[in-house]
């Protein structure tokens, strides 16, 4: 007779995984991680191998590439080099094709008949769509990098490359061009000259005012015809000028594709008593356009700047009459903010603005954020090829990106604004102007004066002092001084 027990019914049994799943998933996932590895333990071991062998070793030139110039210098190195920007774009797009037929061979060769083949054939398009991705935006910033280049130096004159190699210092022209859709002509809103030291790196900036009258034009320029004296006519002749005055006389200047910019490169360069080498412009939309693809810049804002405004019979007017004021105080600029701090005239004047320019042009500087900028690069570059002129080389580049890796790495920024405080500008003394930029490119060691043997230096002075007092001192706002000091001061 059965005992209850085994009358009992048996428990079912649940079907085991099947392990064929499991080596199929493992396997195409390791060959997404690391090309060809997921192959090695099937038949196409060979292909396996030599997919990761190659890898590797494309992985281990681009670290001693990095490590051989730094990350910095390495990233700026490659973007100016359009060759090699090519011959990464083929590495790129032949790496990615070869990295996903790794995936679906590994895919092939594992799988198996069974349920589930839709959900594997799934997993393995993922897979290799986790690999395009990032291989097409690749492409992508490759192929804009490389058309801005073109499109920046395509009008630069190769016999002329490297012309600054092996001279001690190299000055670059900036200059902020109020161009526009809204404007006529181009008016140089801002000018800037960078002499670096081609060896430390160490630069130096000189700001020069829009209002500069009587500025000289050298002998090897044609509007020396015009103007053999300088260009002197009162407060209608002023250095922003210079570039509409060439412009306007295009029969002086037969065959040149810019009278305007070498004429202001000529002028300025004969006020400081220095050889322009180079030169790079940008216009407002460029200007506010990086400022944008930063996320913004951090400014310590120490006058009430206003916005969309304009000085009319001593009167500040705003557009649509609304008042909109950039406050006082530590503050993130978007684009159109941080021009209109470094712009605006309205209820200040050129000498104010000029400070505002350099407190804003370092704040670029020491904030320009490399993630940021990538993120947003496509925009910008688009942006940089309509708004942005050079006159460098394209092989005349890495040499520049060079320059740029050693100023970041050990180099010094230091300005000296030409304002109303170092100079007149309605009669400047330009030889003055050239001691003052000669001595902040060379500055002297000072060396402390002695004491004479007459001095007394063993005794304490008996002239009275004063006595403290319980009175609070009101504190005395300190002038803004244009000496050459570091950019950083600048704010």
């Amino acid at each position: 007779m059965p005992t209850p027990e085994s009358r009992r019914p048996e428990p079912v049994r649940r079907r085991s995984a099947d392990p064929r799943n499991g080596r199929f998933y493992g396997l195409t996932a390791l060959s997404t991680l690391l090309p060809g590895a997921g192959l090695i333990p099937t038949r196409r071991r060979p292909f396996g191998v030599l997919l990761l062998l190659s890898s590797a070793l494309v992985v281990l030139l681009a670290l001693f590439y990095a490590w051989r110039k730094g990350l910095l210098g390495a990233a700026l190195d490659l973007a100016v080099r359009p060759t090699l920007l090519i011959a990464l774009l083929v590495i790129v797009v032949v790496g990615a094709i070869l990295w996903c037929l790794g995936i679906l061979l590994t895919a092939r060769e594992t799988d198996h008949e069974g349920p589930g083949g839709r959900w594997r054939s799934l997993f393995a398009i993922a897979c290799c769509l986790v690999v395009l991705a990032p291989a097409a935006k690749a492409v992508q910033y490759l192929t804009i990098q490389r058309d801005v280049v073109s499109v920046l130096t395509g009008d630069a004159d190769e016999s002329d490359a490297n012309e600054w190699a092996g001279q001690p210092r190299v000055n670059v022209l900036l200059l902020g061009s109020d161009a526009g859709s809204d404007r006529i002509g181009v008016r140089t809103d801002s000018m800037m000259v960078a002499s670096i030291d081609t060896t430390t790196g160490d630069t130096v900036l000189f700001g020069l005012p829009r209002n500069l009258e009587r500025v000289p034009i050298p002998a090897s320029n044609p509007l020396s015809q015009l103007w053999p004296n300088g260009y002197d006519c009162g407060d209608e002749c002023l250095l922003n000028g210079i570039w509409t005055l060439a412009t306007d006389n295009p029969d002086l200047f037969p065959g040149e594709d810019n009278p305007g910019l070498r004429s202001t490169r000529d002028v300025i360069g004969e006020i400081l008593g220095l050889d322009i080498d180079r030169t790079l412009v940008v216009d407002l939309k460029g200007f506010e356009a990086l400022v944008n693809a930063m996320g913004g810049v951090e400014v310590n804002v120490q006058e009430r700047v206003c916005m969309d405004c304009q000085l009319r019979n001593g009167r500040i007017i705003f557009s649509n009459d609304e008042e909109k004021w950039i406050e006082p105080g530590r503050q993130r600029l978007d684009g159109k903010k941080a021009l209109w701090y470094a712009r605006s005239r309205a209820g200040s004047d050129d000498f104010s603005r000029m400070r505002r320019q350099r407190c804003v042009t370092g704040a670029i500087l020491s904030q320009a954020n490399p993630a940021e900028l990538l993120k947003n690069y496509p925009a910008l570059a688009e942006v940089v090829k309509n708004n942005v002129t050079v006159d460098i080389p394209t092989s005349e580049l890495p040499a520049w990106a060079d320059l740029v890796g050693t100023i970041q790495e050990k180099g010094t920024i230091r300005s000296l604004p030409i304002t109303n405080k170092v100079v007149d500008v309605t009669d400047p003394d330009f030889d003055e102007i050239r001691e003052l930029v000669q001595s902040a490119i060379d500055p002297q060691p000072t060396t402390p004066a002695s004491p004479s043997p007459s001095e007394s230096t063993e005794y304490p002075s008996e002239e009275p002092t004063e006595e403290p007092t319980d009175e609070p001192s009101s504190p005395t706002p300190t002038a803004p001084t244009d000496e050459v000091q570091d950019l950083a001061a600048t704010c």
